[in-house]
């Protein structure tokens, strides 16, 4: 049993058990049989003729779990009220929750939190609305918007069973960069209503995170909202990865010796993703980028139902290579996978240029594991934690929202996407880069700050920021 406790997890099992017809002993024995490990036992109720109990047991994985709930059903007398592991635990009532900053102690305390103290400071914003940035939460809050289209892994679940995701996101927004953030999952999929939903809700907001949003219907929705609204909007799938990727990339060609400009990069899967990246890469200064989806690569002259790929098809693949990924991945630098599993073979690494990059985002099972890529590639990255160089999205959101909530600009621009990239990237000292250190780690406490320095630096330059910089001078006193 030593390895389950090392390696395992708990769950606990509240079972109502009939006292004349079973033994708590017999209970622990199936228990024990099954190869659970009992760790606690606490009694929760008692009547003459039952006792309810809540059983702590050491498990090694959630099908070891499910054998022990069907040998506890076999056994007459006992009934199975409910089963729950840590992570449902964690769960339970959501994971974050709304705190007063100051408490109300007195009528003083009350009178100025709401009335008749808080009508003048009403009456402050109302005569100039920018100061709802300053006098409200606008100033640190950020709305994690989704529709519940194309969450993780689990494709159209709807939005009640997105909200734990969007949660898990507000809480990676506050503990890394002090971001107050709030999960709002619509129940529509109409692309209008969601933007007029989105606009409806701004006002309380000084940033919208879109996540989880099915393409094509993310691109009009973010496009729609960065034009008609005046607080920064972030599909994060697209954009997030796109820099994170980036940023791992510039580390990369660096090791390697290569210039970034002149690889050529083949990128698979040409959905929100793969289009958000291949647009970061060209702003970088690639000039072949070969896109790569079910029918073949992506060319110009072709014809596509998807909008998004007649842009494709016009800005990439300059030398018109057709063909499967296997046809035009010979004498590629980088490999770029948002696909999904298997999907790039040891025969293609093998016609890769020499060093060649993988990096295979597909998420659980990557394009091609780092097992069977390891004697080819020279670096290797995936979107897993169990691997080195981990590709994740949370190196790059909280320190772009911590940076444009500062400086109060109206919407992230490529130039302070390209900033956050290399932001991320320069983390990495010289001597610390090797093949399996390109990228930081998601609880590198340096990323956050790095980010918001270069993101406000780029949004002055950009010039969207409406908070003059320090070096402008100290805002008023009232402001700051």
């Amino acid at each position: 049993m030593a390895g389950l406790n090392g390696g395992g997890t708990s769950v606990i099992v509240r079972l109502e058990i009939h006292k004349e017809l079973v033994t708590f002993g017999k209970i622990a024995t199936a228990i024990g049989d099954a190869g659970g490990d009992i760790v606690a036992i606490d009694v929760t109720r008692a009547s003459k003729t039952t006792t309810t109990r809540d059983i702590t047991v050491k498990v090694s994985d959630p099908e070891h779990t499910e054998t022990i709930t069907k040998v506890l059903k076999g056994i007459p007398g006992v009934r199975i009220i409910n089963v729950s592991d840590q992570t449902f635990l964690l769960h339970l009532g959501g994971k974050i929750e709304v705190t007063p900053k100051v408490p109300i102690k007195n009528r003083d305390d009350l009178s100025r939190v709401y009335t008749p103290g808080v009508a003048r400071v009403c009456m402050a914003i109302h005569d100039d609305p920018s100061k709802a940035h300053s006098l409200t939460i606008k100033r640190n809050t950020v709305a994690v918007v989704s529709d519940g289209t194309a969450v993780l892994g689990l494709g159209n679940i709807g939005p009640e069973a997105a909200m734990p995701v969007m949660e898990g996101k507000a809480m990676l927004f506050k503990q890394m960069a002090g971001v107050d953030a709030f999960p709002i999952c619509l129940d529509t999929q109409d692309t209008e209503e969601i933007i007029r939903t989105v606009k409806a809700i701004a006002p309380g907001f000084g940033g919208i995170n879109l996540e989880d949003i099915s393409s094509p219907r993310c691109f009009e929705i973010e496009e729609r909202l960065i034009n008609e609204l005046d607080i920064p909007v972030f599909h994060d799938d697209q954009h997030g990865t796109a820099v994170v990727i980036l940023a791992g990339l510039l580390n990369a060609v660096k090791l390697v010796g290569k210039q970034l400009e002149s690889c050529k990069v083949v990128v698979t899967g040409i959905g929100a993703a793969g289009i958000a990246c291949t647009k970061m890469l060209i702003s970088a200064g690639v000039t072949n980028v070969i896109g790569v989806d079910r029918q073949g690569a992506i060319v110009r002259g072709e014809t596509y139902t998807n909008s998004a790929w007649d842009w494709y098809a016009a800005n990439t693949n300059p030398k018109e290579e057709r063909g499967t990924l296997s046809d035009v991945i010979s004498g590629a630098d980088i490999f770029i996978g948002l696909s999904g599993p298997g999907v790039l073979k040891q025969e293609d690494v093998k016609r890769m240029a020499a060093d060649p990059i993988v990096f295979a985002m597909a998420n659980p099972t990557p394009e091609i594991t780092p097992e069977e890529a390891e004697p080819y590639v020279r670096v290797m990255a995936t979107g897993r934690s169990d691997y080195p160089n981990q590709i994740n999205n949370v190196l790059c959101f909280p320190g772009i929202f911590r940076g444009v909530l500062d400086c109060r600009a109206s919407k992230i621009t490529q130039e302070m996407k390209l900033a956050a990239a290399k932001a991320i990237a320069d983390v990495v000292s010289e001597d610390e880069l090797n093949e399996y250190y390109i990228i930081p780690s998601v609880f590198n406490h340096a990323v956050v700050e790095k980010v918001r320095e270069a993101v406000m630096e780029a949004a002055y330059e950009s010039g969207v920021a409406r908070r003059r910089s320090q070096r402008e001078g100290h805002e008023a006193h009232h402001d700051a």
